[in-house]
């Protein structure tokens, strides 16, 4: 899914391209994607977009006399540049926002569709896609605390909480947790100053760190290559291979559709964490170290 980066990048790109412009009409190609009946969605044509902006993972573009369409891309929507009046394909497309000089191509690569628009009039109608979560760079150190161990939770679910922190998903939580040497499943109220004053500096890095590199790949064109796995991620996506600061091998835990990857000597102090599926399987003989579980599931150390 798109998290902070990807975003930021897509809506400096769409500013640049379509800010100012007047929309045509919307197009469909999914009669699914559209999720709001009232206001109608003909009450944007010919209307000129003003802003385009980041509520949580959502790109939200306004229109004139207060409308906003809110778009949400899940995990494989993506955007594209196309042709004016480009034919779309049922099977990934979903719809186009059609300008004089080209049109906005919405896709989702899955089968299960999840991507969604949302069209609304008014700010309050707007605020209603706002979980709450703290922007991250815009908080401050007491806000951060507070809202972080409010409740006691895991730190992989603390991060990942849009009514928490806005913007940040499994993939770069996994990144964020990693570059502060901290365990995914510890507990958010179990942390002192200086561990949350890490999280808080390191969240930031991170998130900067790789909107830089995301805008850098794009240049001026909407970033094509938008995927939560990229090789220069230190854990995410790198179950078995080695961490690049120790070269412990990175373990996992899997839960449902998601999966966190953690480096054990890094976060956890060399403990490996239960993994479900894993667990089961090797029950009461569940190794306590990497080295352990190398040596079970028959991998040369």
């Amino acid at each position: 899914m798109p998290e902070y980066p990807d975003i930021t990048v897509y809506i400096e790109r769409l500013k640049s391209m379509i800010e100012g412009k007047q929309l045509q009409k919307i197009r469909f190609a999914s009669p699914f994607f559209l999720r709001s009946l009232d206001p109608p969605v003909g009450s944007i044509n010919d209307s000129k977009i003003l802003d385009i902006i980041r509520i949580g993972k959502r790109i939200t573009f306004e229109f004139e006399d207060e409308y906003f369409a809110v778009l949400h891309l899940m995990i494989s929507g993506r955007l594209y540049w196309r042709k004016p009046e480009y034919k779309m394909s049922i099977k990934r497309d979903l719809a186009t926002f059609d300008f004089d000089d080209g049109s906005l191509l919405i896709t989702e690569a899955a089968t299960k569709k999840r991507a969604s628009l949302h069209l609304v009039k008014g700010r309050e109608q707007l605020e209603l896609f706002n979980p709450g979560g703290l922007e991250i760079f815009s908080t401050s150190f007491d806000e951060f605390k507070n809202a972080i161990t409010e409740e006691n939770h895991t730190l992989k679910r603390t991060l990942t909480d849009p009514r928490i922190l806005s913007g940040i998903g499994n993939a770069y939580s996994d990144e964020i947790l990693h570059r502060a040497k901290l365990s995914p499943i510890l507990q958010s109220q179990k942390m002192d100053d200086g561990q949350i004053e890490n999280l808080l500096e390191k969240i930031k890095e991170v998130l900067l760190e790789w909107t830089e590199r995301l805008r850098d790949e794009a240049g001026e064109k909407l970033p094509e290559k938008v995927t939560a796995f990229h090789k220069q991620m230190a854990v995410h996506g790198r179950y078995g291979q080695q961490c690049p600061v120790c070269n412990t091998t990175v373990q996992r835990i899997r839960y449902v559709a998601n999966e966190t990857n953690y480096c054990p000597q890094c976060q956890t102090g060399g403990k490996l964490l239960a993994d479900r599926s894993l667990s089961r399987l090797l029950k009461k003989d569940w190794p306590r170290t990497p080295e352990e579980l190398d040596e079970k599931l028959g991998r040369k150390t």
